[in-house]
């Protein structure tokens, strides 16, 4: 996370928020001591015992095999990113810099059982699939018999307790009015340039 106080983002709604809309996370692990990297699509659910983030990984993924016994990781979502010129800016000397949202969980990885694992492929489909409106829903259901259960012997599900939950939402908030004006003005219809006028990320 980026360190000035001015760019974080603790407010839980806003971060799940941010989760829910850019549900595919980098996830960073040193089970073994080394630090290995995985990418997946995640489901952030609220349990009564507290927030989890649920997603699965192929069995030949490097940290697929050490999800059985758990480990320490941290998820990071990123969301649009832009790089910002000096040029745009009213002040002078100033550096190039870059403007972007990022959310991280930090917690413990423990496996799935295959019921779970299940509900987690039911559920981030229908996730997805809702945003493809109005074309019907793809479900599992629509494959040939047998087809899907050979399948998820290919993979492993997981979910992460989350113990840490921030984010960096970095978009021109040191500057001033018309430097940030500039900035918005030049990135134009940019994602970056929408979240700097105020649009939820």
């Amino acid at each position: 996370m980026h360190p000035a106080p001015s760019f974080k983002v603790t407010d839980r709604d806003r971060l799940l928020a941010h989760l829910r809309r850019y549900p595919f996370a980098t996830l960073a692990a040193a089970p073994d001591g080394r630090v290995l990297m995985a990418q997946a699509p995640l489901m952030v659910r609220e349990l009564d015992s507290g927030l989890v983030i649920d997603f699965h990984l192929s069995t030949n993924n490097s940290l697929a095999s050490a999800i059985a016994n758990g480990f320490s990781a941290c998820l990071v979502s990123a969301g649009p990113d832009a790089y910002v010129s000096p040029d745009w800016y009213v002040a002078a000397d100033q550096v190039p810099t870059w403007n972007y949202v990022s959310v991280e969980a930090e917690g413990q990885v423990s496996p799935l059982d295959e019921a779970a694992t299940i509900a987690l492929l039911d559920d981030l489909s229908a996730q997805v699939e809702a945003r493809l409106a109005p074309k019907a829903p793809w479900t599992r259901h629509k494959m040939s018999p047998g087809r899907f259960e050979a399948m998820l012997r290919g993979i492993v599900g997981a979910r992460l307790t989350v113990q840490r939950l921030e984010g960096t939402f970095k978009l021109s908030q040191n500057k001033s009015a018309p430097d940030l004006a500039g900035v918005v003005a030049a990135l134009g219809d940019h994602p970056v340039a929408r979240l700097m006028g105020g649009d939820e990320a």
